[in-house]
């Protein structure tokens, strides 16, 4: 990948992340000189591929695919530059106490036969329970595959409100408000409402709480289970897959379209502060002390590490600043890879059911009370003593991640809080807390210890610290209620222009938020190339 030239850019791309890679693949694509730089040695920010163990290779930090916007596979030609992703059509599996465990399979009717088994009132709700958060996901779909109106917006924010008011308007009554419920109940309130099985309860409560460090009762966090439910795979709503080679398969086939229409790409190039020169961006000052000049700056970095860290907060607005400084972010998360010797194996399934049943999710989230005492566990001790796991084993559907007859397996791990008590460090206490994830995971597949031939351990510092995930969070700022749609980053900028003039925001700090899914930084593009037309951008 290229290195710094002294020409001047129209836009240069803080950050390779897959959402600064689609932004710079759609300049690009209008004919725009556009310039990235990266902090680390490879593309991909969170959404990489690295060898972990001698032989071993996984997606390091997000792991499964959904999200991914259908239309961003398809403009950037993702498949044509090497981009393969493969369903996992095994759904979840729940790993219970006493050698049992629930399977929710794709197939609503062998998912009613397995529900069954715990409650047959659940099983008989079920299908609507699905029909009605599908329903509802379908609906903010639509919504998230347009801009944000800005609060208090000129003709175009007045305009994008009318036409989701004109959206919303033909909703039936039933329909509006279990919208406004979704997007503001707890997921516990709403799985109560639904079923009375702890169990399946456990199943559905992860998806609220993923990334998310609060209760299962906050209110929102029922958002959060819709949020997960937007994606699709193949053409199937609400389906997770397996990008062949991990998730930095993605984003290299992100680079590579990118470069294939004339974009630069420079790996190892940190960038030290952002150029701003009578209030207007014009570039950034690199490490190593070189300047890249642009017409504008376009920045894939949490809000809260742009504003405050990467320019001087004193130029912005006064409101804004202060909106920055208290932007939240704390997702609770904890990441494992760990390669094995052999499969795990779990109590309660013999060797043959193994392999069909785990190629989706295995979660470690047996009831409502079990999420929730986690929480506050995080809260009090600094991470719960009993946490919430969920993994999948990508080698049972990709055999160039581990050697034959090996696997390898992500453990993305709830609650554990960036902001530990005492004073303590995380470098002090995660290999502490990496022993107590092994143990947990053996409770339920008593070979998985003895299993384990290595491991790579990331802490909520360890994501911060590496991949620029502020307080460890994954979605660059939490998902609430405040801090979504028009309000995501602030109110007045949720169109991804900020308050410095040719500077823009392209990554999962604005709208619609976190995940892979490129929408952030197609919807930047929009707005960039519009302001470049106009004449709008500096000059």
């Amino acid at each position: 990948m290229s290195a710094t030239s002294n020409s001047t850019y129209d836009v240069v791309v803080i950050g390779a992340g897959h959402n600064g890679l689609t932004c710079a693949g759609y300049l690009a694509r209008a004919g725009l000189k556009v310039k990235v730089v990266e902090r680390r040695h490879v593309v991909g920010g969170a959404a990489v591929t690295e060898e972990f163990h001698p032989g071993f290779r996984n997606s390091v930090c997000s792991y499964v695919v959904s999200l991914l916007n259908p239309k961003v596979i398809r403009e950037l030609e993702l498949e044509r530059y090497g981009l393969t992703i493969m369903d996992r059509d095994s759904g979840s599996f729940s790993a219970l106490s006493d050698s049992a465990y629930l399977q929710v399979a794709r197939d609503s009717a062998l998912a009613q036969a397995e529900i069954a088994k715990f409650s047959k009132r659940d099983a008989e709700a079920y299908p609507a329970f699905e029909r009605e958060v599908a329903e509802i996901a379908e609906i903010l779909r639509e919504i998230l595959l347009q801009p944000a109106p800005n609060l208090g917006g000129g003709w175009a924010d007045v305009w994008q409100a009318v036409k989701l008011g004109n959206g919303l308007r033909k909703l039936s009554t039933k329909q509006q408000a279990t919208l406004a419920e979704l997007m503001t109940m707890s997921v516990g309130d709403y799985l109560d409402r639904w079923f009375e099985s702890e169990e399946l309860k456990g199943v559905f409560a992860f998806e609220g709480i993923v990334g998310n460090m609060v209760s299962p009762y906050h209110p929102g966090t029922a958002y959060v289970l819709l949020h997960h439910a937007f994606g699709e795979v193949g053409g199937r709503t609400g389906a997770w897959g397996h990008a062949k080679g991990g998730m930095g398969a993605i984003t290299q086939a992100m680079a590579r379209s990118a470069e294939a229409h004339g974009a630069e790409i420079e790996v190892s190039a940190p960038v030290k502060e952002l150029i701003v020169e009578e209030g207007v961006a014009r570039g950034v000052v690199l490490e190593d002390g070189r300047t890249v000049r642009a017409r504008a700056v376009s920045a894939n970095t949490n809000p809260k590490l742009l504003f405050l860290q990467l320019m001087d907060p004193g130029i912005l607005p006064a409101d804004f600043r202060q909106r920055m400084e208290g932007w939240r972010c704390r997702s609770g998360s904890f990441r494992m890879n760990v390669a094995l010797s052999e499969l795990p194996r779990f109590c309660g399934l013999s060797e043959d059911e193994a392999r069909p049943k785990l190629k989706g999710t295995i979660d470690i989230c047996p009831s409502l009370t079990y999420a929730e005492q986690a929480y506050d566990d995080a809260r009090t001790l600094g991470w719960s003593r009993r946490p919430v796991v969920s993994m999948c084993l990508p080698s049972l559907l990709d055999d160039t991640l581990a050697p034959e007859g090996r696997h390898v397996m992500s453990l993305f791990c709830q609650h554990f809080n960036p902001e530990l008590p005492d004073g303590r460090s995380w470098d002090d206490v995660k290999e502490e807390v990496a022993d107590l994830l092994i143990e947990t995971v053996t409770e339920y597949a008593p070979n998985f210890r003895q299993a384990v031939v290595g491991r790579q351990v990331l802490s909520p510092l360890d994501l911060e610290r590496d991949y620029g995930l502020v307080g460890g969070d994954i979605f660059h700022g939490a998902l609430h209620l405040d801090q979504i749609y028009s309000l995501r980053p602030a109110a007045g900028f949720a169109r991804y222009r900020t308050p410095v003039e040719g500077l823009y925001l392209c990554g999962s700090g604005a709208h619609p938020g976190g995940g892979v899914s490129g929408l952030p930084g197609h919807h930047a593009a929009q707005a960039i190339a519009k302001d470049m037309k106009r004449g709008r951008a500096a000059a």
